[in-house]
């Protein structure tokens, strides 16, 4: 589930259980290959990218969350786990887009959980910026955003050593994403209830 970042010790309403987590998808092995390559055109500069947007942003990643900070704009949905490359990100970075955190989420390595998902459908529902601060990793969260963004937003993720990949949200791009999406283990019929209406109408 998601919660306000206000709330305490990850609990849930009930009292001292802990908070539940929901597996839901994960990524096999002989997938991995097919992401690797970036799914828009590479950019190096964020005021270039931010010349060139022209609806809603969603970024994905601490990093470029950082780049868009410092260049005065602050994405419409940011979602962050306080690492890059694997390690944790210096604390400039952290305290940068952490700083506003209205979200926070479980989400394993090589997975979708649906606590991820309840929190980007939430995001993307909100007019006001939202921060969601995941626990465990943010990486593949960029694929169900570009299904559920609205026609036309931004979703902004980064490639290691090269950039942000920008990529304009169309039905052909959400075609292909949903086809990806299609190849991972779970419960991707559950995965498409969850996302259905989120931003996209």
């Amino acid at each position: 589930m998601t919660r306000n970042s206000n709330d305490t010790g990850g609990e849930s309403d009930e009292g001292d259980e802990p908070r539940e987590y929901q597996p839901l998808l994960t990524l096999p092995k002989d997938l991995r290959g097919d992401l690797k390559d970036p799914m828009g055109p590479i950019e190096t500069e964020a005021d270039a990218l931010l010349a060139e947007l022209e609806g809603p942003l969603i970024a994905v990643g601490d990093v470029v969350t950082y780049h868009f900070l410092r260049a005065g704009h602050t994405p419409d949905v940011a979602v962050v786990d306080e690492q890059t490359k694997r390690s944790a990100v210096d604390d400039e970075i952290r305290e940068t887009v952490a700083d506003d955190v209205q979200l926070e989420a479980v989400n394993p390595a090589a997975e979708i959980s649906v606590d991820v998902l309840e929190a980007l459908r939430e995001g993307l529902e909100t007019d006001e910026p939202t921060t969601i601060l995941v626990d465990g990793e943010e990486d593949l969260v960029a694929l169900p955003a570009i299904v559920a963004a609205p026609a036309g937003a931004s979703v902004v993720y980064g490639q290691p050593d090269e950039g942000m990949v920008h990529v304009v949200v169309t039905e052909d791009v959400r075609g292909r994403v949903r086809d990806l999406l299609e190849r991972f283990d779970g419960d991707t019929e559950r995965l498409w209830d969850l996302l259905e209406g989120a931003g996209n109408g």
